[in-house]
């Protein structure tokens, strides 16, 4: 079957999508993610604290819909940002083969430098607040302490691009309309979180925010017969449940007369 399923970064979507065309292949390409997670100033600071922590630095951060852009609104700003910079200062970094480690090594040495030159680039664009370093315990492998910058700004490349690393961008905003802006100031539209007591905001987000999927007052809870895919350079096409076996199959229409049928005799005398 002409089909190619791809999970993968956006640069390497495009290029297999640039070489199936010659062959007319269907694909399906899960790729890169920007996540923004709103938090509004009425949401469960508690709740909403734990989600941010464990979504960006869960699996080391190498996580596609890493919810790595946190928008929070003004008058929360700056005690969401102290305590996401306290929480992150306190995850343990350690050997994956110890039972309490939270966030292990890169996976790789030329991924982790990649991840490292955007700590640099995120130093000048912005303020860091913690992490931006190995832990001080580990004096070799691809380790980094989880790391916040506040204060990103929406041209900032840490902002802009896939970093795939525990690095999380935190900036303000006024009102929903600024909210939705910056959700979707971005390429990418792969997964949306929102924060909120008022339900009826929620689902204004959810319906502004340019994504494939969005959460309201969760974290990748979902049944997994649920489409999963993203919009913009996030993707093309679902993966789960039917929409899986969809993608893998080829339909064929058989038509068969079961009767006389009238047929136009065109040229006949």
């Amino acid at each position: 079957m002409p089909l190619i399923s791809f999970t993968g970064s956006t640069d390497t979507g495009r290029h297999i999508i640039r070489s199936s065309a010659e062959h007319l292949k269907t694909t399906s390409m899960e790729l890169g993610g920007k996540s923004p997670v709103v938090v509004f100033a009425d949401a469960d600071l508690e709740a909403a604290l734990d989600s941010v922590v464990f979504g960006v630095f869960s699996l080391n951060g190498e996580r596609c819909t890493a919810g790595s852009r946190v928008l929070v609104e003004r008058p929360l700003y700056e005690e969401f940002t102290r305590r996401l910079a306290e929480r992150a200062d306190r995850v343990r970094v350690a050997l994956p083969s110890d039972p309490a480690t939270e966030v292990g090594a890169l996976v790789h040495t030329e991924h982790y430098e990649r991840v490292l030159n955007y700590v640099e680039i995120g130093k000048k664009e912005a303020r860091l607040l913690a992490g931006g370093a190995r832990p001080d315990h580990l004096t070799e492998g691809n380790y980094l302490q989880p790391t916040v910058f506040a204060d990103v700004s929406r041209d900032a490349r840490t902002f802009q691009e896939e970093i795939f690393g525990a690095v999380v961008a935190v900036a303000p905003f006024d009102d929903e309309a600024e909210a939705i802006e910056l959700a979707n100031a971005t390429q990418f539209g792969l997964a949306a979180y929102i924060w909120t007591s008022d339900l009826k905001r929620g689902h204004r987000m959810a319906h502004a925010v340019e994504s494939g999927m969005v959460w309201i007052n969760s974290h990748n809870v979902r049944d997994l017969r649920t489409p999963f895919g993203g919009v913009k350079a996030s993707g093309v096409g679902r993966e789960g449940g039917a929409h899986s076996i969809d993608f893998y199959t080829e339909s064929k229409i058989v038509h068969v007369a079961l009767g006389d049928v009238h047929t136009p005799r065109f040229g006949a005398v």
